[in-house]
């Protein structure tokens, strides 16, 4: 029978493969008691220990950083990027502790550094030809640097959503990529909250329905 891990532990084995790829060392108990808010040194090494149990580290009590992650590629050309079911509504701050998984691809493909995964639900952005499930990668952007045309996710009051962008004026507009809703114009450039531009999108092409009409004969 498969070994299951629960959220926290699924959550804090990918932060610890995040955080050595990204600093070649693994982080301290301590560390991992900030990055969740876990105040007790005690519980964070009593996940660890479960962690252990179920064959996916080995540890050395007696050291801070004495964990050894088991089975887990930490070949230096790759990084893990955090990955949403759905659209974070913060900019950046601890959004990696709340990502559902993380994805490992090469450092190359992977966008700039606080880049991130969602995945697309039905008809989100099928202006774009993406499709339920399909893996979207944002990347930090400030306003300032966004072009005519450019595609974002933003948030407006307490709604996200994916936005192609352009400027009319001193204003910014915002035609939604979701069909059938109208354009929005942002008098007033410091209440937008830019969460990415749209980088790139990754699909499983082994997942998808292949339609008899569209093989060749």
């Amino acid at each position: 029978m498969p070994v299951t891990l629960s959220a926290i532990e699924r959550k804090i084995l990918d932060y610890m493969v995040e955080y050595l790829r990204s600093n070649t060392y693994q982080p301290s108990i301590r560390e991992i008691g900030e990055q969740f808010g876990i105040k007790s040194t005690k519980t964070v090494s009593e996940h660890l220990q479960a962690l252990a149990d179920k064959g996916f580290l080995e540890r050395d009590p007696s050291r801070s950083r004495g964990v050894k992650i088991l089975g887990v590629d930490l070949n230096a050309h790759a990084i893990s990027v955090p990955c949403f079911s759905s659209l974070p509504q913060d900019r950046n701050g601890q959004r990696a502790s709340r990502a559902d998984t993380f994805l490992t691809l090469d450092r190359r493909l992977a966008g700039e550094k606080g880049a991130f995964f969602v995945q697309a639900s039905a008809d989100e952005l099928a202006p774009l030809g993406c499709m339920e499930g399909d893996y979207i990668l944002l990347e930090p952007v400030a306003v300032g640097e966004l072009t005519d045309g450019a595609l974002v996710a933003a948030r407006l009051g307490n709604q996200a959503a994916y936005y192609r962008f352009s400027r009319n004026g001193s204003a910014l507009a915002l035609d939604p990529l979701r069909g059938g809703e109208a354009a929005t114009v942002v008098e007033d450039p410091q209440k937008l909250v830019v969460l990415g531009r749209i980088k790139g999108m990754y699909r499983r092409m082994d997942q998808m329905a292949v339609s008899a009409a569209t093989v060749a004969h």
